[in-house]
């Protein structure tokens, strides 16, 4: 799926979003919360390649795996709570969208523990 193409569904939602929001404004919005799952999923086989191209490179170097899983899993909740707190945004929940924001950012910080304690006993085993 090239940019062109998602540009284009991306345009076209906002422009229908916005002309139907002025008749009829739960229909804009739920056009525009349609226009951001129809674009997501157009890129959804791009980000599983991507995330494949990641695993194999991976593979040749000699890492803890754990650590691999647990940088995957962030970098997909950071998208995962983007892209739901971008559709609340656009949905006039402005609220909501930074309660989403900030459990993302919660669930990153627990999840990254591991790596920082990692790195803190790795110095720690350095330092005399």
């Amino acid at each position: 799926m090239g940019i062109a193409q998602i540009v284009g569904v991306g345009i076209v939602a906002a422009v229908l979003a916005v002309t139907l929001r002025t008749e009829r404004p739960e229909f804009g919005m739920l056009l525009g919360v349609c226009g951001s799952l129809l674009i997501f999923f157009m890129v959804l086989p791009q980000l599983t390649a991507a995330l494949q191209i990641f695993r194999d490179l991976m593979d040749g170097v000699p890492t803890d795996s754990g650590y691999i899983s647990i940088i995957l899993k962030i970098v997909g909740i950071a998208y995962i709570a983007e892209f739901g707190a971008q559709v609340c945004a656009d949905a006039g929940e402005n609220a909501i969208a930074s309660k989403i924001e900030l459990s993302g950012k919660i669930l990153v910080m627990l999840l990254s523990a591991p790596i920082v304690l990692g790195i803190m006993q790795m110095i720690g085993s350095v330092l005399p």
